[in-house]
């Protein structure tokens, strides 16, 4: 391969990886002059890339939205398929490919044509995925916040607290987190200069500034950690302690991971403490204790009526 069609390729590349670039971060990345990165910018061009370029202080390149695939390495239809496929993953929050998934679904919708976008959305339209645990959260918000972090641009959306609250909020996106059975944004609040969580199911009317920002250091491992911690102090609602009558060690082979915060209560019996943001998850957790073993719950009083009525429910259902 010449080096000419090398730096092309490297060209695209960079083009694909970022909405805006200005000419002289282009040069200085490829080494390049001014004049024979214009003419990489023609020959790209000539193979069908539609890309934007301006003048003045703030002038670059961008690829341009609606753009075709790479020639020979994706036919429409496979452009198609993978971006639905890419979009239904997202949109179930599968486990195990979370960044992946984002990235590649950000990198091919931005780039594809208007006619194929309207074959996905007729595909997506009249296609389902089996709902998980969590709630659902839209593949385009997705899409947009991933977009958004990878661009370092300022957003503003509506926000619904866990309280119900409303507000607006103006943020500097970095991270999107899954966890559990839901996604968050991971943000700088720029109106309480912090760090700040968002469920991605509260989040409403993003609006995207074309104000970019210089990204702040946080780890993926620190932004996870946030969420974490954001995760267990507002929405672990409802907690409770099931006093077992089993050794700690029975109790783990009985209850396997779902033990492994319990603790021994004297030589014979086990604490098994219990948190979840609904009362029916706590009510649950209950069935997994084998019918033969005796056990207390030590709760809130509201926790405590919850159960004896679904035990009242459960006891006439079954008559």
């Amino acid at each position: 391969m010449s080096d000419t069609t090398t730096r092309a390729l490297d060209l695209l590349s960079l083009l694909q990886s970022h909405r805006h670039w200005s000419s002289r971060e282009l040069a200085d990345r490829l080494g390049v002059t001014d004049r024979t990165l214009r003419r990489d910018i023609e020959r790209l061009r000539e193979l069908g890339y539609e890309i934007d370029a301006a003048r003045g202080a703030v002038g670059g390149y961008r690829l341009v939205a609606g753009t075709g695939l790479p020639p020979l390495l994706l036919t429409d239809d496979e452009g198609v398929a993978i971006a639905v496929g890419l979009r239904s993953q997202a949109a179930a929050g599968l486990r195990g490919s979370e960044h992946t998934t984002l990235s590649a679904l950000a990198k091919i919708e931005q780039v594809l044509p208007p006619t194929l976008r309207r074959r996905i959305e007729a595909l997506q339209s009249h296609t389902t995925v089996a709902p998980g645990e969590g709630p659902a959260v839209d593949a385009d918000l997705l899409a947009q916040l991933a977009l958004s972090c990878r661009d370092s641009e300022r957003i503003r959306f509506g926000y619904t607290a866990a309280s119900g609250r409303e507000s607006t909020r103006s943020t500097e996106p970095h991270m999107l987190v899954p966890h559990g059975r839901r996604w968050y944004l991971v943000a700088w609040d720029r109106d309480r200069a912090d760090w700040r969580t968002f469920r991605l199911d509260r989040i409403s009317t993003l609006q995207q500034t074309r104000v970019m920002f210089p990204p702040r250091d946080l780890s993926p491992r620190a932004a996870a950690d946030l969420v974490s911690g954001a995760v267990s102090w507002t929405e672990t609602s409802y907690t409770a302690t099931v006093v077992l009558d089993l050794t700690l060690a029975d109790a783990r082979a009985a209850l396997g991971w779902w033990a492994k915060e319990a603790t021994a209560r004297g030589a014979d019996q086990t604490e098994w403490p219990l948190a979840s943001d609904h009362l029916a998850g706590l009510a649950a957790a209950l069935l997994w204790i084998p019918h033969d073993v005796n056990y207390t719950v030590e709760a809130p009083a509201e926790v405590l009526a919850f159960l004896r009525a679904q035990a009242d429910r459960v006891r006439a259902a079954a008559r």
